[in-house]
């Protein structure tokens, strides 16, 4: 973070001080069915599945592992609360291909072909303290804030499109989420097509939602006639366990964050806070998407966002990425996986 951050910072502090939190508006969802990503318990994916499938949908969630355990624990809380709930889970890292693919086919096989809204909340927020001179690249090749937090979400929402489509033709209303952040504001549209240098983490981060915001406004302009929309957003900024992750290799900085977390939990949103623009993106009626939200409401995001030849480049070659992976598999096998 530099100085040049504060006034962000000071925004959301005098927000959260001072300001009444939004909620998404209750919204009768019996017969949706949604997926939402990044499901962990004490994040906002996880507060995001307790209130859809506590307004009736059947929600779907993933977590990197235990998904099962994390499904049984929204279905004893909200029984705790006299409320029946519809959820499965599977697992999914998306920076695994064969993981995307095998939790898509997993899906179908379960689910069959409705899919109503995808919310794509999981995400990395690696090496909070910037002290990463290089990037920190994953198996394939890619810098990890990328590959994770857009390549793995296309991957995902890609090989879901279809359903997606079909389901909006079928119902009037099929929505994908990004769940973005207002760093998106340090990526350039450059940098979506070339590294910049020097590296910085946070710069990488946010190149990496700058991307999903971009997606989000492509899927409005390619798809919005099939009735399916795509929304981004800034949940806000949340006390969730990201930042210990974040901290991971700076155990010193992490024990000072562990010491002040009781005083950033004054000023920080909670999970449940931060889950209801997503929330709202997902299930308001007759929302407009395309649109950048924060606090519930549209707002304003980076002028990169303005240029479509760069939106559609993008969501070109990210296309032609996914249709390349698993090339072992041949293209029947990408048939099965993106039409039902």
């Amino acid at each position: 973070m530099s100085m040049k951050d504060f006034p962000t910072m000071l925004g959301h502090l005098r927000r959260r001080l001072f300001g009444a939190s939004p909620m998404a508006s209750e919204v009768n969802l019996r017969g949706k069915k949604i997926i939402v990503t990044g499901a962990s318990p004490g994040s906002i994916g996880f507060e995001t599945a307790l209130t859809l499938a506590n307004w009736g949908a059947c929600v779907i969630i993933t977590t990197r592992s235990n998904s099962n355990a994390t499904a049984d624990h929204l279905r004893r809380y909200l029984h705790q609360q006299g409320k029946s709930a519809d959820i499965d889970a599977h697992s999914l890292d998306l920076a695994a291909a064969d993981s995307v693919l095998q939790f898509v086919r997993w899906y179908q096989k379960k689910h069959g072909s409705q899919l109503d809204v995808l919310v794509n909340n999981a995400g990395i927020h690696l090496d909070l303290a910037g002290s990463w001179k290089q990037p920190q690249l994953t198996a394939d090749g890619f810098e990890i804030h990328w590959r994770t937090n857009y390549l793995g979400t296309l991957h995902l929402t890609h090989l879901l499109l279809p359903l997606l489509k079909s389901t909006g033709t079928m119902t009037g209303d099929a929505r994908i989420v990004n769940v973005a952040s207002h760093l998106h504001t340090k990526g350039t549209n450059g940098g979506l097509f070339a590294p910049i240098q020097p590296f910085h983490s946070w710069t990488a981060y946010g190149q990496s939602k700058l991307g999903l915001v971009h997606a989000a406004f492509e899927i409005q302009r390619r798809f919005a006639e099939c009735n399916l929309q795509g929304f981004a957003l800034h949940p806000g900024s949340i006390h969730t366990n990201i930042s210990d992750k974040g901290l991971a290799t700076r155990p010193l900085l992490r024990m000072l964050r562990q010491w002040f977390s009781p005083l950033e939990a004054l000023v920080l949103l909670t999970p449940e806070q931060g889950a209801q623009t997503q929330i709202h993106c997902a299930t308001a009626p007759d929302l407009k998407g395309g649109i950048y939200y924060e606090r519930c409401a549209p707002a304003d995001c980076s002028e990169q966002l303005d240029d479509l030849a760069a939106a559609r480049r993008l969501w070109q070659e990210t296309e032609t990425w996914v249709q390349s992976l698993h090339p072992e598999q041949g293209a029947s096998a990408r048939k099965e996986v993106t039409h039902v």
